[in-house]
C-alpha cells in the first residue's frame, strides 16, 4: 500500500462518519444557500497575464511532521491576501495535514480572495461540501482517480460554480488529462504539476521542467511542492509556471505577506526578462 492508498483510506472513514451527522441531502441543501453568494473566479487573475501564488494554510505533514501551529488561520489568510496572493489554499485532511473544515470556512470569511479546498477528493460528497463551506476552487488528484471520476467530479463541480485544480505528478498522468479534455469531457481550469510524488513522498527537482513541455501552452500551470525562495519561484517562471502553490515555506515565515511580494516580483522580472 501506498503514502496516497493510506492517505485516501484514512479520508474515506472520515469521510463516512460525517456522512452519518450531515447526510449526502442536507450537504446539497447547504451548498445552494444564497447566504453563501456566487464563487470567485480564480481565473480572472491568470486571465490577466499576472504571476499567480495560491498560499496554503498548512499546519503538518506526512513527509515533514509538525510545520507550524497555527492557531488562528483566518489571520494566516489575511496576511497572504496583504502580499498579493490570488487565492489561499486550506487544507482540510486532518489525519496527516491536521487541516479542518472549520479552518474553511474561517478563510473564507476572512479573505475576499479565492479559496481552494485542498482535499483528497474521492465522493460527490467531499465537492457539496466544500462548496458549502466556502469553497471557490477544489483540488482532483489524478493519482486518487479513474477517468470517470474525474469528468464526473470536474463537471460537478463546474455545474457548482467552482473552478478545478487537478494535479498531476508524471506523463502518463498528463497524456489521461489532455486525452480527456480534447474529448471534451473534462474542462481544465489550472493543472498542478506537482514535485512531490504522493506514492512515495519523494521529490523530484526536475519535475516541472521535464513535464511542463508536454502541455499545450493555453493551459495555465502551477508548480507546486518543493518551493523554498524567490530564486527558485523565478527559475519556474522562466520555464512556464503561471503561478505556484506554496505552503511550507510561509507557515514557517515570520513575514509570509513580504515573502509572497517577493516571489511575485521575482516571477514577473522573470517574465519581463523573456520578452
Amino acid at each position: 500500500m501506498t503514502v496516497l492508498d493510506e492517505i485516501i483510506e484514512g479520508v474515506r472513514e472520515d469521510l463516512d462518519a460525517r456522512k452519518r451527522v450531515n447526510p449526502l441531502n442536507e450537504i446539497i441543501v447547504r451548498a445552494q444557500e444564497p447566504s453563501l453568494g456566487l464563487p470567485l473566479d480564480v481565473l480572472a487573475h491568470f486571465a490577466k497575464g499576472s504571476f499567480g501564488v495560491i498560499a496554503e494554510v498548512k499546519r503538518s505533514s506526512p513527509s515533514k511532521g509538525a510545520l507550524a501551529s497555527i492557531d488562528d488561520p483566518a489571520e494566516l489568510a489575511r496576511q497572504y491576501q496583504a502580499g498579493g496572493a490570488c487565492a489561499v489554499s486550506v487544507l482540510t485532511e486532518q489525519r496527516r495535514f491536521k487541516g479542518s473544515l472549520e479552518d474553511l470556512a474561517a478563510v473564507r470569511r476572512a479573505v475576499t480572495i479565492p479559496v481552494l479546498r485542498k482535499e483528497f477528493i474521492v465522493d460527490v460528497y467531499q465537492i457539496h461540501e466544500a462548496r458549502a463551506y466556502g469553497a471557490d476552487i477544489i483540488l482532483l488528484i489524478v493519482a486518487a482517480l479513474s477517468d470517470d471520476q474525474l469528468v464526473e467530479f470536474s463537471t460537478l463541480t463546474h455545474a457548482l460554480g467552482m473552478r478545478t485544480l487537478i494535479e498531476v505528478h508524471d506523463a502518463q498522468e498528463i497524456d489521461r488529462v489532455i486525452h480527456l479534455s480534447e474529448k471534451s469531457a473534462l474542462t481544465i481550469d489550472l493543472l498542478g504539476i506537482n514535485a512531490r510524488n504522493l506514492k512515495t513522498l519523494e521529490i523530484n527537482p526536475a519535475a516541472f521542467a521535464t513535464l511542463a513541455p508536454l502541455v499545450p501552452p493555453a493551459i495555465a500551470l502551477i508548480a507546486e511542492s518543493g518551493i523554498a525562495n524567490s530564486v527558485e519561484v523565478g527559475a519556474l517562471s522562466a520555464l512556464g509556471a503561471a503561478g505556484i502553490l506554496v505552503g511550507e515555506a510561509l507557515v514557517k515565515d515570520g513575514n509570509p505577506a513580504r515573502s509572497i511580494a517577493e516571489f511575485i516580483n521575482r516571477a514577473e522580472q522573470e517574465r519581463v526578462r523573456r520578452l
